[in-house]
């Protein structure tokens, strides 16, 4: 086992809980497989451990062994020398945990570090902090100060009380433990049928056992959402590079009594003929961002040949595109349209329009730009035989680590 630089003799193993799914972070893969700044998740994860710990028993999801050895493919040697055979979780964190510990128990370390995948930015010094209060205390979390004031709510949402905040902390991972009391409160609980409890900590108070608190990081996040991750990308040195998609759509007019225009109905004496809802707005604002991302068109996605579309809401279609951009771990910056027409004019329209595509893009009405204009009369949308949409979609995304 590795050894504590405040207590040699002291023998260190981890659990690395990396069974969870990861389904807010928005990527093809659960987030601990995902990277940032060109590696992944779960490599920096066991890296930051391999520091203190000898042995590393990682806990993974079900089917998910190929996926994790892909991701730690690039380890190095003295890493992966620290790592046992991955064990399955169960279907709570808590179970997952005790999976990791039983895996463990052959091995019987003093002490256990248990720390969350999604947490990669684990320093030394932090490390550290709670092997040394560890030791002395038998079980130690770090925890940061709460800057906010925080209420207490009762079920009908209503104010019940507001905590000292400086009385409280919003604790993170590594939690550190005498690894055979650890072990034995997690079996207690499962026995028990106590099977939801949060974090080990929680395990422990519910077992009866003290925890010391030690000095937390803010830079120890935890990786939860598309926003966790572009701020880790540009903090931890990949540039991020700017792009600029364009789409472009038309449709004919057909009888009718209204147009839908960025999600907007518009009273209208014709209506637009198209598979879908026929709304050219959003047409060409989700090719705009499909382009940013060289991802296909609408038309490979949602081909007007398949009859699940046939007068599909077109909102499906661009809160699809923007999905794609975020599973890129990236940002949309702006988006620009310009709607050519005779009519319906667009002006008394435009300030709905643009709160509609904000809403279903995730950003501020200050991000979408609707401009309109007429072909002056000449060409099919001089003769009022239609209406045509363009629109430039800018994004950010993470530049490739080999370019970065």
């Amino acid at each position: 086992m590795a050894q504590s630089s405040s207590s040699p003799s002291v023998r260190i193993a981890a659990v690395i809980v990396a069974a969870g799914r990861g389904l807010r972070a928005g990527g093809p893969l659960p987030k601990q497989y995902a990277t940032v700044a060109g590696r992944t998740v779960l490599a920096r994860s066991v890296d930051a451990m391999a520091g203190h710990a000898e042995h590393i028993q990682l806990v993974i999801g079900p089917g998910d062994d190929e996926v994790c050895a892909t991701a730690l493919a690039a380890l190095s040697p003295e890493s992966r020398a620290r790592l046992a055979a991955a064990v399955t979780g169960g279907d709570t964190r808590q179970a997952s945990v005790l999976a990791g510990l039983e895996a463990l128990a052959p091995f019987a370390p003093d002490i256990v570090l248990v720390h969350d995948a999604a947490r990669p930015f684990a320093t030394p010094a932090l490390i550290d902090r709670v092997v040394r209060a560890t030791v002395d205390a038998g079980a130690a979390i770090p925890g940061i100060a709460v800057v906010d004031t925080v209420k207490q709510v009762d079920a009908a949402a209503r104010i019940a009380g507001t905590p000292d905040r400086t009385m409280l902390r919003a604790v993170q991972t590594p939690q550190g433990f005498a690894f055979a009391t650890l072990l034995a409160a997690h079996r207690k609980a499962r026995d028990a049928g106590v099977t939801t409890l949060t974090d080990d900590a929680a395990v422990m108070e519910w077992a009866g056992h003290s925890i010391v608190v030690v000095e937390g990081d803010a830079d120890n996040v935890k990786l939860t959402t598309p926003r966790d991750f572009l701020r880790a990308e540009i903090e931890h040195g990949v540039a991020m590079e700017t792009r600029v998609g364009s789409g472009f759509d038309v449709h004919a007019f057909t009888q009718g009594s209204f147009v839908t225009l960025g999600g907007i109905r518009i009273p209208h004496d014709k209506a637009l003929l198209g598979h879908s809802d026929a709304d050219v707005v959003l047409h060409a604002v989700t090719d705009a961002v499909l382009g940013a991302i060289a991802d296909g068109d609408i038309g490979q996605h949602f081909p007007p040949s398949d009859p699940q579309w046939k007068g599909a809401a077109s909102d499906r279609f661009l809160a699809f595109a923007v999905e794609r951009l975020r599973a890129c771990r990236g940002r949309l910056v702006l988006l620009d349209v310009t709607v050519v027409c005779e009519a319906p004019r667009i002006g008394p329209h435009r300030d709905a329009m643009r709160e509609r595509i904000a809403g279903i893009c995730g950003i501020g009405a200050d991000r979408v730009a609707i401009k309109a204009t007429t072909s002056e009369q000449l060409g099919f949308t001089g003769r009022r035989e239609g209406i045509v949409a363009q629109a430039l979609a800018t994004v950010e995304l993470p530049r490739e680590a080999e370019n970065g």
